[in-house]
């Protein structure tokens, strides 16, 4: 279970430890549960079978057997309704679940990450998310602190950004200035790790010199 501010990089962790693990070399499927409308949310992570509801016009696998033999990282897991709380428990525990539809169980082998930016020991209080569930994925809990608070990461994270945001735009810009990285450091960086890489990423597309400067950094706030 992975926690932390939004935009502190819990994405990035969970996909470090499934590169690290014995199933770094199977699939890493990502799921944001906030993202998936009320009503499908176990047909997309259990897949269903033709015919389950209207529009289920032929079966589809969902994302943990998609996940089998890797990683199923289940971002924003404090948004998953009860229902699918009640059969993601079980396949935790089992290792066994059925699609919509279906009364054929079938078991699978994954390892689950899930992250939150959310209080999820308050939302099991008010009774928004179950007890067991969160004890089951509280096994290791990773706190992934804000960027301000890990100002030694920065020149990794800005170097690593730098040179990805140069493949993607076709770029041969040779680096970053130190007074540029200086600057970068300072910075308190309320957007976390997600608005360092879309800085450096504007930096990169819309700078006219060689390394980046530290007028090529916009820092809201710290340029008024």
């Amino acid at each position: 279970l992975i926690l932390g501010e939004t935009g502190a990089g819990k994405g990035l962790a969970a996909r470090t430890v499934h590169r690290l693990s014995r199933v770094g070399d199977g699939p890493f499927i990502q799921v944001s549960c906030g993202a998936i409308p009320q009503g499908l949310v176990e047909s997309e992570l259990f897949g269903h079978e033709r015919g389950a509801f209207t529009g289920a016009v032929s079966r589809k696998l969902g994302k943990v057997e998609l996940a089998a033999g890797g990683s199923l990282f289940l971002d924003e897991i404090g948004e998953l309704p009860p229902p699918a709380q009640a059969t993601l428990l079980r396949v935790l525990e089992e290792g066994a679940f059925e699609r919509v539809g279906s009364s054929h169980t079938l078991t699978v082998d994954v390892r689950v990450i899930a992250a939150t930016n959310r209080d999820l020991t308050r939302a099991v209080e008010t009774g928004e998310f179950r007890t067991d569930l969160y004890h089951r994925l509280n096994v290791v809990p990773i706190v992934v602190p804000p960027l301000r608070h890990r100002a030694t990461d920065v020149p990794r994270l800005a170097r690593h950004f730098f040179e990805r945001s140069c493949r993607r735009a076709g770029r041969a810009l040779r680096g970053i200035s130190e007074d540029a990285m200086s600057r970068l450091v300072a910075y308190s960086w309320p957007g976390n790790v997600r608005e360092l890489a879309n800085v450096v990423e504007r930096a990169v597309v819309l700078s006219s010199e060689p390394v980046l400067g530290a007028a090529a950094f916009h820092l809201p706030g710290a340029d008024d």
